[in-house]
This record gives C-alpha cells, structure tokens and sequence, in this order.
C-alpha cells in the first residue's frame, strides 16, 4: 500500500484527504477512495481534470507514494481572451501602438 494525498480547493477553503491505495492504483481510483466527490459536491466527477504537483496528469496516472493529486476547476474565463480583449482596448484608447502592440510613445 501506499499513501497519497487528494485535494481540491475553492477561493475559500480547501479540502486535504490523505488516502492508501495498493501499489499500481490510478490517480482516478485514489480520487474514487478517498470520497471527496462526495464530500465536495461542487466536483464535477464526468469531467476531471487532475494534476500531481501542478502538473496535469491522466486518469490513468499510475501513482507512487506520497503523491498530491489535486482536481482542478474548470477556468471561467479564457487567458488568452481576456488578454486580447485588453490588448485591443489599450489600443483603441490610445494606450498602446496600433501597430506593434507596445506602449504608444508619450508625444507630449
């Protein structure tokens, strides 16, 4: 057996399951063992996203001991939306070269 840790944060609290597993079990069966998806409703278990020590993994994951998987929420907004959408408005207000993309040179 091993021990793993399962964790799945909110902006206000965190929940932090440490859990054994056998050798050889899934980062998707340790998820499954340690019942979060019953003590944190708010986990949508169709679709998991995990990660062991920030960074994305499969379900399918084989652990070692003394692995963190942490379930991940889905993002609200695109990164790269939001950026362009500033990116663009910077530009329109005269905050940004039009053409480059960088700072507009102060011409006062």
């Amino acid at each position: 057996m091993i021990s793993v840790e399962v964790v799945f944060a909110l902006p206000t609290t965190a929940t932090c399951l440490v859990v054994e597993v056998p050798q050889g079990a899934t980062a998707e069966e340790a998820v499954i063992k340690s019942g979060i998806l019953e003590k944190c409703p708010e986990i949508e278990a169709t679709s998991l996203t995990l990660g062991i020590w920030n960074r994305t993994c499969k379900l399918t994951h084989v652990l070692a001991q003394g692995d963190r998987i942490e379930i991940y929420r889905p993002l609200i907004a695109d990164p790269k939306d939001v950026r362009r959408k500033r990116a663009e408005k910077a530009k329109e207000e005269g905050r940004a070269n039009k053409i480059t993309g960088g700072r507009a040179l102060d011409k006062s």
